[in-house]
């Protein structure tokens, strides 16, 4: 009986251990060069060595000939994991840029004009949506298509809201970007006042739609007097000192 036991104790810690590796995953790296062709999506195994049998996943469409496309590290990571990839990222990465192969040779004139590498839209977007990183595409454009404020790098454009409709394809411009607003027009908003320790709260109606350090009307919903205030965060706005140093602050970032 004693022997009878041992083997069974044997039997589940091996079938654990087994259960323990199968949960961990394959382990998978980066490519050295993440570079995806046009014929479909880019998939785990154009971004990673080793993906196997989930080398066809696909994670993102595909990007246009000669520009890029912009995954998000951590959405990857949970992909690669629900198809038994493990991909540490020790590297910390937030964002990998994969690259479209060059262009075929166009006809004779197709091509006419210097082109520059520019941020462009990647599908249609309509005013006040939040861009996130599969909005964006690098891609090479003509010169003159390009806006002489466009942005740089992704991360600067990403979480920002639309001020109008913008076009896939079209190159980014910070013009048609703003700050997304929190506060919205008709919201019951909380308005604080801090100043040397002392700390007043007052409801109030916002009569006007605001985003984070910009001013706006607000109406005591008490005394019904309208005061100006700034928006600090959803539902939440501020007045005296704290409302000046927000006001000063995203000035400064401009």
């Amino acid at each position: 009986m004693g022997k009878l036991l041992k083997t069974l104790t044997l039997s589940v810690a091996a079938a654990a251990v087994l259960a323990s590796a199968a949960l961990a995953g394959v382990p998978v790296q980066l490519r050295d060069q993440l570079v995806a062709d046009q014929d479909g999506p880019v998939t785990l195994g154009d971004v990673f060595e080793g993906a196997g049998r989930a080398s066809n996943v696909p994670v993102s469409r595909a990007p246009a000939p000669g520009g890029t496309v912009i995954l998000d590290a951590g959405k990857l990571q949970q992909i690669a994991a629900a198809n038994g990839l493990t991909w540490p990222n020790a590297e910390g990465f937030t964002r990998i840029v994969v690259k479209g192969e060059a262009a075929s040779s166009a006809p004779a004139g197709a091509r006419a004009g210097r082109t520059v590498q520019a941020l462009t839209w990647s599908r249609n977007i309509a005013a006040g949506e939040i861009v996130r990183a599969e909005d964006l595409v690098w891609a090479d454009v003509q010169s003159h298509m390009a806006a002489a404020d466009a942005p740089r790098d992704a991360d600067s454009v990403i979480g920002q809201a639309a001020k109008r409709p913008l076009r896939a394809g079209s190159a980014v411009s910070a013009k048609d970007l703003s700050s997304p607003q929190v506060i919205k027009k008709g919201d019951l908003i909380a308005v604080t006042f801090s100043d040397g320790g002392v700390s007043l709260t007052l409801q109030a109606t916002a009569m006007q739609s605001a985003a984070v350090g910009e001013s706006f009307s607000v109406m005591n919903t008490q005394s019904k007097k309208t005061i100006v205030a700034v928006a600090t965060g959803p539902g939440t706005a501020a007045v005296g000192p704290e409302a000046e140093s927000l006001k000063a602050s995203r000035f400064a970032s401009r």
